[in-house]
């Protein structure tokens, strides 16, 4: 196919910026080369930044950058630079910023204009062809005519960006206290929806990272209000529209307050967590559902986004053809009545009942998104069958939807790989397999971990960020680094292979040489060797994904139990204060750094298995819910690991409860594990 336009996106592995090669702009894409050129030519800089996921994003590009009346403003007067904020969330952290200082709010495509040197002075999200082409034009007459107010502005804004993200170390303070922890819960609490699960608004997004914390709160305090209501979330969840009944897997989040329209893009970060929320999930609960969503999303991320070589592909488009050959969102995933009536037959009746073919599962246009709000009870007692009948008839009619659905246009693949979320996906699968007790999740999840430390590890001993057609390009960030460690210490738990154990600390070694921060006691974004604009991030808030600091500080506290000598404990300890301060005015959003207040406050356990059953007893125990714990074992008389040492009795498994090194006489049975770790708890 020949084009009219090529840009030097031309030469771009991203999926994203290759869908940005035939634009008529000059696009580039980042690099310090391209900021010494605008200094040298005094160019302004117009940096764009999205996702291939991103709805907004494509119709930006058709509305404004496919546009040659539009491109000829913008090169004329800008030196263009697009982004894939997956690819490099380290520039996209900046002017996110940027942008939430100077709107108020944010979102993608992020587009700012900013000076030769990058320092933004002006940003906005999607904005309409006219609106844009006249802005672009203001702004370049304004540098040219008043270029000193242009400068005062940006260097004001840069100061407010690196202020922002100052954090001071905190020395002496006490630890956040449970009272002050259990004030932060009610606070929060009031921002539930304990009917439809999730926060009070729409859009709704689900958040794991808030759940996960919530589960665990709940279950060490017996706390019934929280776990119902982390339970409504996720049945709600797993019934509702944001999960693909069809293909299984979640979407990025719902645009109502009921779950049931997804925004239709599929994240790998996403289903990686929510693997792991729902496999816990069914360890407190034993909850079918909630088995039932850890297998789906498993299948659908082996059969959508798994490379041959085990490695995870980032995400599946919101947009595919419709039958007019146009990009529509949730094309691919929407049923008509007609439809489902001409493919299901006399099956429709039940599915329609199911799925909720009518007012409340409508979406427009004719279109329903799949969502079930009844008991399965209730409607196999309207339609006189038995419940193994009523499910039968709806797994029949699923695997006939799927085939029939294939034959759709499919969404597109954004096959580039990503460390980080390869991380929280080998997390998912290893906790997937711990709790759900299934082997299939084990092996794959060996080859997962087998692929991130063959592929994307330099000759450094680092990480790589990206991977994409064999190659990797962009030096690893700290969320590559930390969930990756967190990944291979929990293969650990459930392997007992000290392979997985070392290469998670030298890893973690890794990290406190080249992105720690002395003073404020935290982990750079970036490695203090590779280039930054404004500012060297510290990423503390806990969002859709964990904080990259959050999770380095579960890494250092739990890996220092094994190692006490490091001195990770005190790192982790350090970290915790410094952040503490943000819990009560903001539990929410700092989900992630709660657990280690629990770890302080209350009783956590290093449990020693040794002995020729271990792996055995190992996976009896694994299959509990046990937050406040750590596993470590082996077969073998001789270990390096303090924990396990001397403790090897010939014929015999036994299993030690310790705290801080020091154990309590060793017991022989599941049984007797739990209850010694229930009395000491009640002492």
């Amino acid at each position: 196919m020949t084009h009219k336009h090529t840009n030097n996106l031309i030469h771009e592995s991203s999926p994203y910026l290759l869908q940005h090669a035939h634009n008529p702009v000059h696009w580039e894409a980042w690099s310090q080369d391209l900021m010494a050129r605008a200094k040298r030519e005094n160019k302004l800089v117009l940096v764009s930044i999205g996702y291939a996921a991103c709805h907004w994003c494509h119709v930006m590009e058709h509305e404004c950058f496919e546009d040659e009346t539009v491109a000829d403003v913008m090169n004329e007067h800008f030196i263009c630079i697009k982004i894939d904020r997956e690819e490099r969330p380290d520039i996209d952290h900046i002017y996110m910023d940027a942008l939430q200082m100077m709107t108020g709010s944010g979102g993608w495509p992020l587009n700012v204009v900013t000076l030769p040197d990058g320092r933004p002075f002006w940003g906005a999200t999607y904005v309409k062809k006219q609106d844009w082409i006249t802005v672009l034009q203001q702004l370049a007459d304004l540098y040219q005519k008043e270029p000193k107010k242009v400068i005062a502005y940006a260097e004001n804004l840069a100061e407010g960006i690196r202020t922002i993200n100052l954090v001071e170390k905190n020395e002496g303070a006490p630890i956040f206290s449970m009272e002050q922890l259990d004030e932060a819960i009610v606070q929060w609490s009031s921002y539930f929806d304990t009917f439809l699960g999730g926060h009070k608004r729409a859009p709704k997004f689900m958040m794991p990272c808030n759940l996960d914390f919530l589960l665990h709160y709940a279950t060490i305090g017996n706390d019934q209000a929280i776990k119902d209501y982390v339970n409504v979330t996720l049945t709600r969840m797993a019934n509702g529209g944001i999960f693909d009944h069809i293909g299984g897997g979640f979407s990025r989040y719902a645009v109502d307050t009921k779950w049931h329209v997804p925004h239709f893009e599929k994240m790998l970060y996403d289903n990686g967590q929510m693997v792991s929320l729902y496999a816990q999930a069914y360890a407190t609960t034993k909850k079918t559902l909630y088995k039932k969503t850890v297998k789906e999303t498993i299948d659908f991320i082996t059969t959508e986004l798994m490379a041959p070589n085990y490695g995870f592909y980032s995400s599946l488009d919101a947009d595919s053809l419709n039958t007019e050959n146009k990009l529509e969102e949730g094309a691919y995933y929407v049923w008509t009545v007609p439809e489902l009536e001409n493919l299901l037959g006399d099956q429709f009746k039940i599915f329609k009942d199911y799925y909720n073919i009518n007012d409340y599962g409508h979406w427009e246009h004719g279109n329903y998104v799949l969502i079930k709000d009844a008991p399965d009870k209730e409607i196999a007692a309207k339609h006189t069958i038995t419940i193994a009948q009523l499910n039968a008839t709806i797994e029949a009619c699923k695997d006939f939807l799927k085939k029939e659905r294939k034959k759709r246009n499919r969404p597109r693949l954004d096959d580039k790989i990503l460390t980080s979320w390869n991380g929280l996906m080998l997390k998912g699968l290893v906790d997937a397999y711990r709790y759900l007790q299934n082997d299939d999740y084990l092996d794959l999840a060996v080859k997962n971990a087998n692929f991130i430390l063959n592929h994307l590890t330099n000759e450094e001993g680092g990480l790589f960020h990206n991977h994409k057609n064999g190659t990797s390009s962009i030096n690893g960030f700290l969320e590559d680094y930390v969930s990756v460690i967190e990944a291979l210490f929990a293969l650990y738990e459930v392997t007992f292979d000290e392979h997985w154990l070392l290469k998670a600390k030298e890893l973690l070694d890794f990290c406190i040489t080249n992105f720690y921060d002395e003073e404020s006691a935290l982990f750079f974004f970036t490695a203090k060797s590779d280039a930054y604009v404004i500012r060297r991030t510290l990423e503390v808030a806990d969002n859709v994904i964990p904080a990259s600091n959050s999770i380095m500080a579960h890494c250092l506290f739990k890996i220092g139990k094994l190692f006490p000598i490091e001195g990770y404990g005190d790192l982790a300890q350090q970290m915790l204060l410094n952040v503490q301060e943000n819990f009560t005015k903001n539990a929410q959003g700092h989900a992630n750094w709660l657990h280690l207040v629990l770890y302080h406050q209350l009783n956590f356990y290093e449990i020693a298995i040794v002995g020729d059953e271990s792996d055995a007893r190992a996976k009896e125990l694994n299959a509990h819910y046990l937050p406040q714990a750590l596993v470590a074992g082996s077969n073998i008389p001789t270990n390096d690991l303090l924990l396990l040492q001397n403790r090897f009795v010939e014929g015999a498994t036994p299993i030690y409860i310790c705290q801080e090194g020091s154990c309590k006489l060793p017991v022989h049975t599941i049984e007797e594990t739990l209850l010694q770790m229930s009395a000491i708890s009640e002492d």
